[in-house]
């Protein structure tokens, strides 16, 4: 019954000690996003060369046909029959295009085997035009990978694989060809967009900036979006006007959890 008691006692001391204590506020930046300022997805399709007879088996038409259609550009003639593509794999390349990304910008490509392909370890991937949604090139990705995985087997048919030797990225491996058109100039008001729309948190937003920038500079717009009027002071300074707004300390709002483990007389509190 003591016992009881005690745990008890424990348990609201716990809680208040919580709710008396001081809420650590987030950057606007962690929080929230700007509409329009996103990346975009990149996706193209290729062949990954180089391979010790860890590509794809003769069955993958699929490989075959891309091996022949390239070497046919080339000026090459080969016949599908006679093409082994031990050494070859059919691999998706994907990337992500960052905002504000200007022509001849280096970004990461990831490189995932579509085929039976065993291993893309020492591959290299062949030059691979990466499109956007619309069906535009808005990169060139070339150059060999690098596979965290590998996959070892014995004589006997046993075999070892760590990680996913079927996945290699390119650091740098695609450049940049064409531009996301994105202007900040002759902009009148700024969209905000919070990562987990909630009224209390879109309200603090709000205080926040006006107690900054001035009252009626911010107004919310839902749950999840505020809207921002461009001061005439930040017309030809939005870049700074963006920085400060990032930069500005708000509470979100998050629901107080107490777990308590009986067991063990744990308690623990966070939000």
């Amino acid at each position: 019954m003591y016992g009881r008691f005690r745990f008890s006692l424990l348990i609201v001391f716990a809680i208040n000690v919580f709710l008396a204590s001081t809420v650590t506020g987030a950057r606007l930046k962690d929080i929230a996003s700007i509409k329009g300022i996103r990346t975009n997805q990149l996706f193209g399709y290729g062949l990954v060369i180089g391979l010790n007879g860890s590509g794809d088996k003769g069955g993958t038409n699929f490989t075959i046909q891309g091996l022949v259609n390239m070497l046919e550009k080339m000026g090459v003639h080969v016949s599908a029959q006679d093409v082994k593509v031990s050494n070859v794999a059919a691999v998706m390349v994907s990337a992500t295009l960052p905002p504000f990304a200007r022509i001849g910008k280096k970004i990461d490509v990831i490189i995932s085997s579509i085929g039976d392909a065993k291993s893309l370890q020492g591959g290299t991937l062949l030059l691979t035009p990466l499109k956007g949604v619309d069906g535009k090139i808005y990169a060139l990705a070339q150059g060999p990978l690098s596979v965290g995985g590998f996959s070892a087997g014995g004589a006997a048919g046993g075999g070892v694989t760590k990680n996913h030797p079927t996945v290699g990225r390119i650091i740098g491996g695609a450049t940049v060809e064409r531009e996301i058109p994105l202007s900040l100039r002759n902009k009148r008001e700024l969209i905000i967009i919070l990562n987990n729309p909630d009224f209390i948190t879109a309200a603090r937003a709000t205080n926040a900036i006006n107690s900054c920038f001035g009252k009626g500079l911010a107004k919310p717009i839902d749950s999840g979006t505020l809207k921002i009027t461009i001061p005439q002071s930040f017309q030809d300074k939005v870049v700074t006007l963006i920085a400060k707004l990032e930069d500005l300390e708000v509470i979100p709002d998050s629901v107080a959890k107490v777990i308590v483990n009986e067991k063990t007389g744990t308690v623990v509190i966070g939000e």
